[in-house]
């Protein structure tokens, strides 16, 4: 099977280290996602992403020829900012999941889908991972960003 960059491939899950997951493409070579390649945000494991034996759709970052080794990405086929911010509206009350708070504390990130994250207000009352209902303030396409208000 010839590999290029750029190309989605089919594959399924069949190991999972702190690093990334591994994925066997359609019943042939297996490439490795490497945890930055599961997510728009940061996650601490890729568990919080992929089981073993779970299909997917990758994207094929890179194939290097002297060493064999495939780097996919699977966030890249989860859909663009634009096609997930479609199914929400200001004015919603929507689940979501804490995940990373900027270092500076001005905002904690709330994943709405695998590939968009919105922001609330930085409170030391959330963890990481806590699930969570938020109310949709204000969302800025420019700008790619999506104010919340935690519920």
């Amino acid at each position: 099977m010839e590999l290029k960059k750029g190309q989605i491939v089919n594959g399924t899950v069949t190991g999972i280290k702190p690093y990334g997951a591994f994925i066997e493409i359609d019943n042939g070579p297996v490439g490795l996602a490497f945890i930055e390649d599961l997510s728009v945000v940061r996650i601490k494991s890729p568990e919080e992403r992929l089981q073993i034996g779970q299909k997917v759709k990758c994207m094929v970052k890179e194939v290097n020829e002297e060493t064999k080794k495939i780097n996919l990405s699977y966030k890249d086929c989860l859909g663009t900012w634009d096609e997930n911010v479609k199914n929400f509206k200001e004015g919603m009350t929507v689940k979501g999941i804490v995940r990373n708070t900027e270092e500076k504390k001005n905002g904690i990130f709330i994943e709405l889908t695998p590939n968009l994250v919105g922001m609330v207000e930085y409170t030391d009352k959330l963890e990481y991972g806590q699930p969570i209902d938020v109310y949709i303030k204000k969302i800025i396409p420019e700008k790619k960003k999506i104010k919340l208000v935690v519920l």
